[in-house]
């Protein structure tokens, strides 16, 4: 198996730190912009999309700052996804910073993958 590599993006997101965080924590959030359908029973998610359905563990979280979440495919792996939410202290602008894993020859669809989640984050949020 292929080592997977670390990759992180920033995305400028107009929205309070507390809004945002609703949206990247809770399976109601979730399902308006990164799956179909979000159910959570504890630590264990299930996203649905289509036909396909996927499970991950809830690794940490931290109110309004970030939730990091491990695919179980990769439950023997050491990669994560994680939503990171950052302020700027002088102009308060909010980022919202992703960090995933993607074999390397997938970098380019995976980063696109995500441009085009968070770009209905933000549709979502107003904030397009």
């Amino acid at each position: 198996m292929s080592d997977k590599i670390k990759y992180e993006l920033e995305f400028p997101i107009q929205s309070s730190p507390k809004l945002l965080f609703q949206y990247l924590s809770t399976p109601s959030g979730l399902s308006e912009w990164f799956a179909d359908n979000v159910n959570s029973r504890g630590e264990l998610f299930t996203f649905i999309w289509d036909d396909s359905e996927e499970k991950a563990k809830l690794l940490s979280k931290k109110t309004d700052d970030r939730i990091k979440f491990r695919w179980l495919d990769d439950e023997d792996e050491p990669y994560f996804f994680e939503l990171r939410i950052q302020v700027d202290e002088l102009t308060k602008d909010v980022s919202l910073m992703v960090t995933d894993f993607t074999d390397e020859d997938e970098l380019d669809e995976a980063k696109m993958l995500w441009e085009n989640q968070i770009s209905e984050l933000k549709h979502v949020l107003g904030s397009a």
